[in-house]
């Protein structure tokens, strides 16, 4: 096994808050619908404790941005947002320009909330819109209407944020192309910074996987994610991941340390994280359960080390979801291997038309992207 130097990799937090007011049929994140008084003081506290537990892991790296998700964690009050920033601010070094996102869902936040969370130090907020109509929001089991999504990214700019993402889904129950756009169109009039879009799946473990509802056919999809694409690219939306599209500098730094393979922290219930060491790779998550969580927030439920195989699927998974790929050299400053060792699946990669064929940098081509599954599979070696 090998070893990246770890203080040439960035390093990212992830918190996670797992109450829903419901779940969603869709949805296989570890969130549970809120069912008694939400406990975020003792939760909060046990944030801080699981962190402060981690801290030889960070190793006096600086934290380069801060995703807060969920779950819904606009259920939490604007204190307790700010105590649990203030907390991460006190036991780890924070970037001077560090983007510090928070998950809102538009059928938990009022105006109140999110003054509250721009004064703690929130400067990015993703919105759980999904969709404008208000038919498919239905049968997406979201609480929240057209009207309210509408309100929120409103209330959101009154705020004072002025860097907010809009989620959205499609190939949604029984929607047609032109819903689809209509959705995008909707979006685009509120000019978000940055719009995710990506195509509604069915994960085991979630209610639509075992009762699958009717949804649009591959020549549907496909239609859909021309139109959309071609909309968004006239809209100034440059499309920089598979389902993630900014206007100029609106890119989203967290999840971009995702897919260029940087560390990551994490904290809260069944949160993942990866870290690297002088050893090797880390992966470890914590315990899934939030009250079990919360009696011992420091618990790993698994830990493991990469392998190098391991760590050269992992990577190329990552990066190659980025529509301009990564350099060649940065295989070797997150993985600690030479680019020599997966030399064999790039040529192979580049002779069937999935990769471009330049030297320097590993991009997928648009058949790449298309068929990004069988471009991975080349670089499966487990």
């Amino acid at each position: 096994m090998t070893a990246p130097e770890p203080g040439d990799v960035p390093l990212s937090l992830y918190v996670h808050i797992p109450w829903c007011v419901r779940k969603c049929p869709y949805c296989d994140f570890n969130s549970h619908a809120l069912k008694e008084v939400l406990p975020e003081q003792d939760y909060v506290q046990a944030l801080l404790t699981g962190l402060r537990q981690q801290q030889e892991l960070a190793a006096g790296r600086e934290i380069t941005s801060v995703f807060i998700g969920g779950g819904t964690p606009s259920l939490f009050s604007g204190a307790a947002i700010a105590k649990l920033l203030q907390g991460i601010r006190n036991q780890l070094v924070l970037a001077k320009d560090i983007e510090i996102t928070l998950e809102a869902n538009p059928g938990a936040v009022d105006a109140g909330h999110f003054a509250e969370y721009r004064a703690a130090g929130v400067n990015r907020l993703s919105i759980g819109v999904q969709s404008f109509n208000a038919v498919h929001l239905h049968s997406l089991g979201r609480i929240h209407d057209p009207g309210q999504a509408l309100q929120a990214f409103r209330l959101a700019r009154s705020a004072g944020f002025r860097n907010i993402n809009i989620d959205l889904m499609f190939g949604l129950p029984q929607q047609t192309p032109e819903q689809a756009l209509a959705d995008l169109q909707q979006a685009a009039r509120l000019a978000p910074e940055h719009i995710s879009w990506y195509q509604l799946t069915f994960e085991p473990n979630t209610l639509f996987y075992h009762q699958p509802p009717p949804t649009p056919d591959d020549e549907q999809l496909w239609e859909i994610q021309q139109q959309g694409q071609g909309f968004l690219r006239n809209m100034g939306y440059a499309q920089y991941e598979v389902s993630a599209f900014s206007q100029k500098n609106g890119q989203c730094r967290h999840n971009l340390n995702y897919w260029m393979f940087g560390d990551y922290l994490a904290i809260g219930a069944g949160a993942h994280a990866k870290v690297s060491t002088e050893k090797g790779v880390i992966r470890y998550a914590r315990e899934r359960h939030p009250q079990t969580y919360m009696l011992s927030p420091g618990a790993r439920i698994s830990r493991r080390q990469l392998e190098d195989d391991d760590l050269k699927l992992e990577f190329m998974m990552n990066a190659l979801r980025l529509t301009e790929g990564v350099d060649v050299d940065l295989f070797g400053k997150r993985t600690g291997m030479a680019a020599a060792s997966i030399a064999e699946s790039v040529d192979r990669a580049r002779q069937l038309g999935l990769l471009e064929k330049g030297a320097d940098r590993f991009q997928p081509t648009s058949r790449g992207q298309m068929f990004l599954n069988d471009l991975l599979v080349l670089f499966d070696k487990r």
